[in-house]
């Protein structure tokens, strides 16, 4: 459910006690950030995929307990290569969430460390509390490997608490979030109980789209690919008396000719399942029938282009 902000607790959580803050999810790319926060909050409010940069924009999730609320920001991977607009961009939306927000959850993998992490590490802040989530855990042939990465990892910054844990089955995220909520501030509730993002249906679309093109096109397209909508049209839906029937016109650009092929591919088939696999996620998203139409266009350069970029949406 998408949300309307409130000046007081909801109904039924009591203010006493209660406490609500800010939460970033930080860390290298494809570290397994935006699943984690899907898995905290329930639902798919971050897209995922195996490539790079399949997360750009800020993106917030919303869980609330009767204990706590907890508002979660899933920012893009730091990047460290092809230094462009784009990126830019998505390593200043990652400071300003680590400057804006009360509790950070730096996502590492556990039993990997590398350069990427320890320059995600050096931006940690120091006078607010800093959970490191060993993601991956299950992965470990011996449990006990876990033991001096965590000693190491300790070693490197005063964390408020370390938590092994798989964003992909949900083992031990229970314990993470006991361990944040003991560190947000006591105040009331800031979003209703069952809002779950603060992103309006039209940016969750086109994000659904953009997974089905890094998912399906996968490693052939480089990253220089995004989604816009056109047009996002409601109407009554015939066969269902007080439902609500879609219409979506979206564009794909892309940054060459080849990549707008690719994307096609042989007869079309490429783009057919696309817009069939968005389709399936669109109508579980907006509860309602949709029709998705998609043009695939090339505009040169995009990602190196700041007025551009603000005009997709990128700030």
């Amino acid at each position: 459910m998408l949300p309307e902000p409130i000046e007081a607790a909801p109904e039924g959580l009591d203010e006493t006690g209660f406490r609500t803050g800010s939460i970033a999810i930080v860390g290298r790319p494809n570290v397994g950030k935006s699943t984690l926060l899907n898995r905290l909050v329930g639902q798919k409010v971050s897209i995922t995929s195996s490539k790079a940069q399949t997360t750009r924009h800020r993106i917030t999730g919303i869980l609330t307990r009767a204990d706590a609320q907890f508002i979660f920001v899933d920012t893009p991977g730091f990047q460290t290569e092809h230094k462009t607009a784009l990126n830019r961009t998505m390593n200043r939306a990652v400071r300003v969430a680590l400057a804006d927000v009360d509790v950070v959850v730096f996502v590492v993998e556990a039993g990997h460390y590398g350069r990427a992490d320890a320059q995600v590490a050096e931006l940690l802040p120091r006078d607010r509390p800093v959970i490191l989530a060993i993601n991956k855990s299950e992965l470990l042939k011996d449990r006990n490997e876990l033991l001096p990465f965590l000693a190491t990892r300790s070693a490197e910054h005063p964390y408020a608490g370390l938590v092994p844990l798989s964003a992909r089955t949900g083992l031990q995220t229970d314990v993470l979030l006991d361990e944040i909520a003991r560190h947000l501030p006591r105040q009331a509730a800031i979003f209703g109980p069952d809002d779950y993002t603060d992103r309006n249906e039209r940016f969750l679309v086109a994000e659904l789209i953009r997974e089905k093109v890094f998912r399906l096109v996968g490693d052939e397209l480089p990253y220089g690919s995004t989604v816009t909508i056109e047009k996002f049209e409601e109407e009554p839906a015939l066969a269902d008396p007080g439902g609500r029937f879609c219409r979506i016109y979206a564009t794909i650009l892309v940054d060459r000719p080849n990549h707008k092929a690719m994307i096609i591919g042989a007869g079309g088939a490429k783009l057919k399942q696309i817009g069939s696999d968005a389709r399936a996620d669109i109508e579980r998203l907006l509860g309602a029938k949709a029709h998705l139409e998609l043009w695939i266009k090339v505009r040169s350069g995009w990602a190196d282009d700041q007025a551009r970029l603000k005009s997709y949406g990128y700030e």
